[in-house]
């Protein structure tokens, strides 16, 4: 639990009182490699903390997957619109390993909005993140090449090409896996 305390503390420091109420609402889970974190066409219940393993988001399809996201330890993870906004995720995410998370439901995380004295911040500070994230990888679909997003991937998230299969990347970055082989071959 201390590693969610530590990332909080990186948005606004917790005072012990805030961090008990925080606490005292989170709730462990442990997931499956391969296993459905959140399956699509589901409510989004839980705001998560990894604190082990990895985790992929997807819009699933008959054909081929398309990766929107991958969250990896000390990250959050939801189909946040779809926890929001209490309506069905047209993403799924699955565990890429072995996952332990902590948990918040929507109603917990109202009442710590409520009852502690940094938790609006924390939250507003986290929701921004999102958004920015969000719009940085709309845009790279957008104005790079299929190239210039596998560089700045890599760039930015080295973590990636050691944990993540290769089709995953190639749909994340809006190709095939053949196309994404003959951008490595070129840039190696």
């Amino acid at each position: 639990m201390e590693e969610v305390r530590k990332s909080l503390d990186t948005i606004s420091k917790l005072s012990d009182a805030d961090w008990e109420i925080f606490s005292s609402k989170l709730k462990k889970y442990e997931i499956k490699k391969g296993d459905a974190i959140l399956k699509a066409g589901n409510v989004e219940r839980y705001l998560s903390f990894i604190i082990e393993g990895s985790a992929r988001i997807y819009i699933p399809k008959i054909e081929n997957d398309v990766t929107v996201g991958f969250v990896f330890e000390n990250e959050f993870v939801s189909s946040y619109a779809s926890f929001l906004n209490r309506e069905p995720s047209i993403f799924q995410i699955d565990a890429m390993s072995a996952v332990v998370v902590w948990r918040l439901t929507y109603a917990d995380l109202q009442d710590i909005y409520k009852e502690t004295v940094d938790g609006n911040s924390i939250g507003r500070v986290t929701a921004e993140t999102l958004f920015l994230a969000k719009s940085k990888r709309e845009a790279s679909l957008l104005t790079q090449s299929a190239e210039e997003r596998y560089l700045n991937l890599f760039r930015e998230r080295p973590n990636l090409i050691k944990e993540i299969p290769l089709k995953y990347i190639a749909s994340y970055i809006g190709v095939t896996p053949q196309a994404l082989s003959r951008i490595r071959k070129r840039i190696t």
